[in-house]
Formats: C-alpha cells, sequence, structure tokens
C-alpha cells in the first residue's frame, strides 16, 4: 500500500470559452485564479487555474478551455461531480448567491450526514457545494467573505459501471472504504490533505461517458515531491499499471495512468509550486508561458488567446 498520496492536488476540466469559465471561478465562486498559461500540447488554449491564494494542493480547479468546444455527454467511467468544502450553515448564503448569478441546477441533498447544494457550471459540469469543519484559509474576494469562503476540495464523485478494480486501486494508494449509502461508497485518505474523500457512484447500466465541455479531464493526487513520486511511479509499475514518465509541468511534475473504470488519474508533486515564477501577490495575472512555448507569444496573443478581462 502506499503512503506518500496526500489527498487530490487538483482537477482539470474541459470548458468551451474563457472569458465565461473565468468569471463564473473568480466572480461567482471567489476564487483566486493563480495562473494563466497555455496547454503543453495545444499552446493555441489556455489553461487556467484557481484556487486559493497560493494555489495550495488540493484547492486547484484548473481548465483547458477549448473555444466553442462542442459539450460532453455525462455517463459511466467519468468524474461526475466535483465537491467544495464550505463552512457548516453557510449553504443558504451560497444558494441564494447562485440564484441572483443565474447558475443553473441548484439542488439541496444530504449525504452521509453532510449538506450538500449542487449546482451546474458553465458548460453543465456538475459541482457540489458541501458543509465541512474545515480549518484550511480561504481565499476571500469578489463578495465573498470568510464566513462563507471555499476552503479548497472537499470530495469528487466517480461514476462507473463497476468499482471492484477500482476499489482496490484506490485501497493501494491509502484509501479507506468508509461508508456506503445505496449505490454511493466512500474512500478516505486518513490524515490527508482536507482534499481527501473519493465517492464511487457505481450504475452498471450508465451509458459510457463522452468527453467534451463540461467533462473533467483528469484527477490529479498530491504527493510532497519528486522522491515521493518516483516511489509512486515505481510501485505502481511494479504492481502491472501502465505509468507515463515523469513531465514537468513547470508549477508540478506530473505522471498519469489510465484507471479500470475509464477515469484518468495524475499522480503531481507540491513542489515547486505556482509561485516559482510570479510573485505571490500578483499570481495569475500575466501569461506565463511554458519554455518551448515562448517563442510563439506574440502569435498566441494575437491569433488565438481570447483577452481576459478580469
Amino acid at each position: 500500500m502506499l503512503t506518500q498520496i496526500q489527498g487530490l492536488h487538483h482537477v482539470t476540466s474541459i470548458a468551451s470559452g474563457a472569458q465565461e469559465n473565468n468569471d463564473f471561478f473568480t466572480k461567482v465562486l471567489g476564487l483566486r485564479r493563480v495562473k494563466k498559461t497555455v496547454n503543453f500540447d495545444a499552446p493555441e488554449v489556455y489553461h487556467l487555474y484557481y484556487g486559493d491564494e497560493m494555489g495550495t494542493p488540493g484547492t486547484v480547479m484548473t481548465y483547458f478551455p477549448f473555444p466553442n468546444a462542442r459539450r460532453g455527454r455525462p455517463g459511466a467511467g467519468e468524474v461526475s461531480v466535483t465537491g467544495f468544502a464550505v463552512p457548516t450553515g453557510s449553504l443558504d448564503w451560497w444558494a441564494d448567491r447562485l440564484q441572483l448569478f443565474g447558475v443553473k441546477g441548484l439542488a439541496k441533498e444530504t449525504r452521509m450526514g453532510a449538506q450538500r447544494l449542487r449546482f451546474q457550471g458553465p458548460d453543465g459540469d456538475g459541482f457540489a457545494l458541501i458543509e465541512a469543519e474545515d480549518s484550511r484559509a480561504p481565499w476571500t474576494g469578489n463578495g465573498v467573505g470568510a464566513d462563507h469562503a471555499i476552503r479548497g476540495f472537499h470530495s469528487t464523485d466517480l461514476r462507473l459501471k463497476d468499482q471492484g478494480a477500482t476499489a482496490e486501486l484506490l485501497h493501494f494508494m491509502g484509501y479507506e472504504k468508509t461508508e456506503t449509502l445505496g449505490d454511493v461508497s466512500r474512500y478516505v485518505r486518513p490524515g490527508g490533505n482536507g482534499a481527501d474523500t473519493i465517492d464511487i457512484e457505481t450504475l452498471p447500466g450508465a451509458a459510457p461517458a463522452h468527453q467534451g465541455a463540461g467533462s473533467v479531464h483528469h484527477l490529479a493526487f498530491a504527493v510532497e515531491d519528486r522522491a515521493a513520486q518516483i516511489a509512486v511511479r515505481q510501485s505502481l509499475l511494479d504492481t502491472g499499471w501502465q505509468v507515463t514518465p515523469v513531465i514537468d509541468r513547470d508549477y508540478f511534475w506530473a505522471i498519469y495512468f489510465r484507471t479500470p473504470g475509464g477515469v484518468l488519474f495524475e499522480i503531481a508533486t507540491n513542489e515547486p509550486g505556482f509561485a516559482r515564477d510570479e510573485a505571490p501577490a500578483s499570481l495569475g495575472q500575466d501569461l506565463r508561458l511554458p519554455r518551448q512555448h515562448a517563442h510563439l507569444r506574440d502569435v498566441l496573443e494575437a491569433k488565438y488567446l481570447e483577452p481576459i478581462i478580469d
């Protein structure tokens, strides 16, 4: 069993437009944009990161906004809901705020003793605000004060046809099954980073998901440093998983592998962080380009990357 994984590092999804995506996460949810860069493999597309003040692992939602991308089709084999932790007693305030901004899909529910507010992102993305006792310091702004602000991720929901092999994988990654309610089973990383819960919803008859705008592209788990990542990679390889080599993503190092249920997992390092090329006070303000794409700045800004108005 692996001991190095701390919980979630980030969640990366697909959007259909950069401005709408930026407005939703900063002006509606009140998160901080901590990095404005581009997709390593498609530099004509932004890669936008939102989180707490420093983009602490376990708080960061990231997006590839492909202009006019077709919406994904929900189904089995995907992350269906990304859950954020908010203070206990704050859901009524959030319901009023989200309704004021015209957010769709608002629905209150209770799961395993916690109050949740479900809602949709601009591309139909599945989200929930979940009341929790969470000591992580929030980013505050855009009308969201500390009494209500998002603390980081609480959990993610995986929707699968069968949970058996994925449950075994999570157990190998250090997660423990804590509860089952109907077709949802909960897995928690004891002593994790706060973003340490995975719920698996088992729907044997569900059609396969088709990825597009509003879909989660991959789910990243946090390890402290490169040494821990190398140890995790070797253990996964020894167990028979097909894992990529280590890839430098500028703000973390990453490895990737496909899970039995179809969800793409990443293991990302906490180092070096988003302040490696920007001062903490100005994170996310300027376009930062990976070294291999630096020579494309003029053409990218003139032809491909729509200006984002903050």
